[in-house]
């Protein structure tokens, strides 16, 4: 007996494939040095995903996404942990999303803040070289991956809101 049914697998798979169509796309636009950029929306097919489908299948889906997403883009690791909060943990985060999907807002915010404490980790233990002299490190890394993590946030939940709330996919 399978966990999960054969429509929420292919569901799961399509809203992977998105993400990373929406992630190699914004490959066009800049990246920040130590890794991290502002995307076109790729993360809202795996918030979405864990809002219709709940937050277990949303955690795998962004941790399938992360995995997936490295064989195009070559990783920046310094370290396995790293590796791992970087990747599989800090996008299987996302998937905290379907923790809170009667608020959009809240859903949205859960997600990017799970990812966002997971690169936050990262860059303190492993990133703090970068931080100008005299800032302390975790200022650093709060507003490193703060700024495009927090634009992400927006854009995620202004179309996260217009899909759901407008019905334009209309998933049954």
């Amino acid at each position: 007996m399978s966990l999960v049914s054969r429509p929420v697998l292919a569901e799961g798979a399509i809203m992977v494939s998105i993400a990373i169509v929406l992630d190699l796309i914004s490959n066009l636009l800049p990246s920040l040095p130590q890794g991290g950029s502002v995307t076109l929306g790729a993360m809202v097919p795996i918030l979405l995903f864990a809002i219709r489908r709940g937050f277990v299948c949303g955690i795998a889906a962004g941790m399938l996404f992360s995995i997936v997403t490295l064989a195009f883009n070559p990783p920046f690791i310094v370290s396995p942990i790293q590796f791992l909060l970087d990747y599989p943990l800090a996008f299987g985060a996302l998937g905290l999303a379907g923790i809170f999907s009667s608020n959009v807002v809240v859903a949205t915010f859960a997600g990017i803040f799970g990812r966002f404490l997971a690169h936050f980790i990262s860059g303190v233990v492993w990133f703090g070289e970068y931080a100008p002299e005299g800032t302390p490190v975790a200022v650093y890394s709060a507003v490193y991956n703060g700024t495009y993590l927090g634009i992400e946030f927006i854009t995620s939940t202004i179309l996260l809101y217009i899909i759901l709330k407008r019905n334009i996919l209309e998933i049954k």
